[in-house]
């Protein structure tokens, strides 16, 4: 018999329990840095020295945090479920936790790639810097995806999203597009568990949806306990 299919999309909020910074503080900045400037190709192509440092600091900080609760539980999940992990996260915390299936829509610190062969991706576990090039002799540059960039992965998640019987969000203010539409792509009907501290989801949109104001921590651990 086939596996219930539990959909799962991740936002900044699961890993800032465990000490990663989000995304964007309050005054739209990151790190003290303008997002254009050290998120974007414009950025990179500008001053590529700090982009490279800036993501060299954000992998430094990866070998002092661990997996947090709300990591964990969704690990459980796997023993009942057939689950996938959707993630606009680029840290490695999912994988540290032990999930075995997972997305990552906005590219991974641990990884790198060529600027003119971008389909050159290489495992990264220390710093890049300006002239550090791949075997074709191109310059190597973070596996994030930057403002402006196509998101290659979002047709695999909608895909997976098309076959999710349970959604679960968790962290995430579903503002950022892509990957804020894939709410859309599930079936219709299918339990929908939000778990935000501010959850930003009209309630009244999606049929069985289910809110839970709560940290990842707490609020995951709670629906998994429930599923299982």
């Amino acid at each position: 018999m086939e596996k219930t299919k539990i959909v799962v999309l991740t936002g900044a909020g699961i890993s800032a329990e465990s000490g990663i910074k989000t995304f964007r503080d309050a005054d739209g900045l990151w790190e003290g840095h303008d997002i254009m400037e050290v998120a974007s190709p414009v950025g990179f192509d500008r001053n590529p020295e700090l982009v490279l440092d800036f993501y060299n600091q954000r992998r430094r900080q990866l070998q002092e945090v661990q997996p947090n609760k709300g990591h964990k539980a969704l690990v459980k999940l796997e023993e009942k479920y057939d689950v996938t992990i959707v993630t606009q996260n680029v840290d490695n915390l999912h994988e540290l936790a032990g999930s075995s299936n997972i997305i990552h829509l906005h590219g991974e610190l641990s990884k790198m790639r060529s600027v003119d062969y971008p389909y050159k991706i290489y495992n990264c576990t220390g710093d890049i810097s300006v002239g550090d090039v791949c075997e074709r002799g191109s310059q190597l540059r973070p596996h994030i995806v930057w403002f402006g960039e196509d998101v290659p992965m979002i047709e695999t998640a909608v895909a997976e999203c098309q076959q999710a019987d349970i959604l679960l969000i968790i962290g995430t203010s579903m503002q950022v597009y892509p990957a804020a539409s894939l709410i859309n792509f599930v079936p219709q009907n299918t339990p929908i568990y939000f778990i935000d501290p501010k959850p930003s989801v009209n309630e009244n949109a999606y049929e069985n949806l289910t809110v839970i104001a709560e940290k990842a921590s707490t609020g995951v651990v709670s629906v998994v306990e429930e599923l299982l």
